[in-house]
């Protein structure tokens, strides 16, 4: 096996309170190079500050302090999560609520202008059934935020409602009208929807668990893998544990499901070319 294989989780949370540098090392040790931490949700600062810049901050500084004790690639993505609507409707009316949310795409993109994250999310809708009225304040944000990053020619990462074939059609045409391209569209959280006639051009990010990668596997390359890990104590492992994505890597390397230049596809050339970044071994 070549040693310089990138391994790539394309989305993972960390907190303070969870196992946060140990749960890095855990990947690295599995056999994991390179990791999107994703913003993870904070509506008690955003709501104290009327604005998402504590909340980003807090995630910049935690991937300096990872940087400083483990040698690991690490990227960063920060955006508005889309159920903190819920928590700051209870502070906020609708139109302060709506102008806070789209001010933490502004401030997100001020931080991919100083290359300091590499793209703006997980950003979207709730996953859970909302009044039609909150669908429709989210979407507004969510086109904003699209129209924002095809101005920076940025990702968006998207978190929605479960992932169907007619979800990822609508999403690329809202990204269409906004002048986001389909392949600047990251669908977080992703079924193995993999073929141009199944995702419309958007880019996977399909959940690593053992059916989904071997289903992905099987119809080709053009996806990313994630984790969803989210730290919590309360729920330990929760969505799936950071040795996940390496694990299922080299397994399919071994069962001879995919090669070492496919899953260079995956985790290198697909990353670089969606973020715009450079994978080093």
């Amino acid at each position: 096996m070549d040693k310089n294989l990138i391994i790539f989780d394309n989305h993972l949370h960390l907190r303070r309170d969870g196992r946060f540098i140990e749960a890095v090392k855990d990947f690295k040790k599995a056999g994991g190079t390179h990791l999107i931490l994703c913003q993870y949700p904070m509506p008690e600062l955003v709501i104290k500050e009327k604005s998402y810049k504590p909340a980003y901050k807090e995630t910049l500084d935690m991937a300096n302090e990872i940087r400083k004790k483990v040698d690991i690639g690490i990227f960063i993505t920060v955006g508005p999560y889309p159920v903190d609507y819920l928590s700051l409707i209870k502070h906020f009316d609708r139109k302060k609520t709506i102008e806070i949310m789209k001010k933490g795409i502004d401030e997100a993109a001020n931080l991919i202008n100083e290359n300091k994250v590499v793209g703006i999310g997980e950003i979207g809708r709730p996953h859970f059934t909302v009044d039609e009225k909150i669908i429709r304040d989210s979407n507004e944000i969510l086109s904003y935020a699209m129209k924002i990053a095809s101005e920076i020619n940025s990702p968006v990462i998207l978190h929605t409602e479960s992932t169907t074939a007619k979800q990822c059609k609508e999403l690329v045409e809202m990204g269409r009208k906004e002048g986001l391209a389909a392949d600047k569209i990251v669908k977080h959280y992703s079924p193995p929807l993999i073929l141009s006639q199944e995702n419309f051009g958007l880019v996977p990010s399909v959940l690593a668990s053992k059916k989904n990668i071997l289903n992905a596997a099987k119809k080709g390359t053009r996806f990313m893998m994630e984790t969803d890990y989210i730290d919590d104590p309360r729920r330990p492992g929760a969505v799936l544990g950071p040795k996940t994505v390496p694990k299922r890597s080299f397994e399919l390397l071994e069962k001879n499901i995919l090669s070492e230049s496919e899953l260079n596809i995956i985790h290198k050339i697909i990353p670089e070319k969606t973020y715009g970044i450079e994978l080093k071994a």
